[in-house]
């Protein structure tokens, strides 16, 4: 049985959300060796204004490369959870940061309400590394990548000098995952 997963993170410009898509179709891709294609729309304003990139994995070839029928929708803003909530399918996933988000539109989905940006801050030490934490969530949740493969992926893509930072980051957001369960 073939599968193909859909993934849109969004948010705004400078939350790394283009980042967290390229890490993981290459965790997906080069470490799980699946297909993964990835692409991202952002808005001419570039920082603070509104970003999405958009994941999809697949155990066979993947012939339409965009988004339609969201598995998994990540949003760090109220405007993105807004905007792209009615695309997810009705067993999907809607994870929203509970500092940028504070109302969790209804639907057919199952929403998570958490502490991705202060978790980022608090626990980890950087607001920056919010979108690392945001993979490890992802990660826990779907089970699509394995976490090998993002900690792999991770460290290759990071900045040179930040990988344990990142790493800490990925492992918190796993933790949360974990305790969804």
């Amino acid at each position: 049985m073939s599968f193909r997963y859909e993934v849109r993170l969004s948010g705004e410009g400078g939350q790394g959300l283009v980042l967290a898509g390229k890490i993981f179709a290459e965790a997906a891709a080069i470490y799980d060796n699946l297909n993964a294609t990835q692409s991202q729309s952002y808005g001419p304003e570039a920082r603070g204004g509104a970003s999405r990139s958009e994941v999809i994995i697949s155990d066979e070839d993947i012939d339409y490369p965009k988004a339609v029928h969201i598995d998994l929708l990540l949003a760090l803003t109220q405007e993105s959870c807004d905007r792209y909530h009615h695309d997810l399918k009705a067993d999907g996933v809607l994870i929203a940061d509970k500092t940028m988000v504070s109302k969790l539109p209804e639907g057919p989905f199952k929403s998570y309400f958490l502490p991705i940006i202060e978790t980022a801050r608090d626990q980890v030490g950087k607001q920056l590394v919010a979108n690392i934490v945001a993979l490890g969530i992802i990660a826990g949740i779907s089970k699509i990548v394995s976490e090998n493969a993002m900690i792999n992926a991770i460290e290759a893509r990071v900045p040179k000098g930040t990988e344990e930072l990142n790493r800490r980051a990925f492992l918190a957001g796993v933790e949360i995952a974990k305790k969804l369960a």
